[in-house]
């Protein structure tokens, strides 16, 4: 991959969901000539048309430089950066489109986020698959929303690859005044951190609409940190990754705010809501729904234990209460915390 600055040559984003927008907004904003690709070509027609997303990110107005464009081919020609920003469930099928278009030195990364089903795989080893081991890639990550970044409120962020001088050259051309972009090597920790998170945050959102109060909700996070490093560790990844952006920044962010919208599909289901029920209210991708089920896939596969997340999963899948999950959480043996 080529660490020349790319900030003269073109960004494609991928992806024209609420995230994918606000990223493509914020390139955009700090001068570069930017792409936005969807899948939905009358909507993009109509974002065209409105210089805005109205749908998913009706606050977010389209600087100048943002182009949008209906063809995957004409999107990323020339772009010296590819990100991808579709969820974890169109990853795969949209890195099979790309691999007979991206050029070689072209730079690729993602903000997608989970686990694929029923694989388990991280977005990191599908692209390895799909693009092969010669194919340099990186991972976007940590505490952000879409409407806040679409708004040009300062954000932080790490961006994540396995090359250093990788991570570094995409933080350089990526960052701007109101986005700093931090890096790291380890994409495996990165990427649990953004899988997990989501899990926790709808559980979250069950333990605030029970009205658990701010004990439980704080527990919550710092067990469920604990979780996500124990995943971690036993995947490959870095103890120290889980205290940065992408794993306790991003878990406090989205355990924690109701812009998340894991969080409020817990807050739906506490008020009585069916998971599909809730999940037609918020209208969106809710990725802790689908996250769950990978993640009890998974922990189970590497003998990790993850009770907090357990508990999210049969409150998703198989039908016991919050309460239920509350009373079997309490109910476990004392152990060291450091367990």
């Amino acid at each position: 991959m080529n660490t020349v600055s790319g900030n003269d040559r073109p960004v494609a984003v991928l992806g024209a969901g609420s995230w994918g927008t606000a990223l493509a907004i914020q390139f955009a904003r700090s001068g570069r000539t930017t792409r936005l690709w969807g899948r939905d070509r009358a909507q993009l027609s109509r974002m065209a048309e409105a210089r805005c997303n109205e749908r998913y990110l009706p606050s977010g107005a389209f600087p100048q430089s943002l182009e949008v464009q209906a063809d995957l081919g004409a999107a990323i020609e020339g772009a010296a950066d590819v990100l991808v920003a579709v969820p974890s469930h169109a990853f795969r099928a949209l890195l099979e489109q790309l691999a007979p278009l991206l050029a070689p030195q072209t730079r690729l990364a993602w903000a997608t986020k989970g686990f694929e089903l029923p694989s388990g795989l991280l977005p990191h080893q599908m692209a390895r698959e799909v693009l092969g081991p010669d194919r340099s890639v990186a991972v976007l990550s940590g505490p952000t929303f879409a409407r806040e970044v679409g708004a040009g409120l300062p954000t932080a962020m790490t961006i994540a690859a396995a090359d250093a001088a990788v991570a570094t050259a995409l933080a350089q051309d990526l960052s701007a005044e109101n986005f700093r972009a931090y890096t790291s090597t380890d994409i495996v920790g990165v990427e649990v951190g953004g899988a997990v998170k989501n899990v926790l945050a709808v559980g979250a959102g069950l333990s605030d609409g029970l009205g658990f109060g701010a004990n439980t909700r704080v527990a919550l996070i710092a067990r469920g940190l604990a979780e996500m490093m124990r995943l971690g560790v036993a995947l490959g990844a870095q103890r120290e990754t889980f205290m940065g952006l992408a794993g306790l920044g991003d878990l406090v962010l989205t355990c924690t705010d109701d812009q998340s919208r894991n969080r409020r599909f817990g807050l739906q289901l506490a008020a009585g809501s069916t998971p599909a029920e809730a999940l037609k209210t918020i209208g969106q991708v809710v990725e802790g729904y689908p996250a769950a089920r990978a993640l009890h896939e998974v922990a189970a596969r590497h003998g990790v234990e993850m009770p907090l997340s357990e508990s999210v999963y049969r409150v998703l899948y198989q039908g016991i209460t919050p309460r239920e999950a509350v009373r079997e959480l309490m109910r476990r043996p004392i152990k060291p915390e450091t367990e």
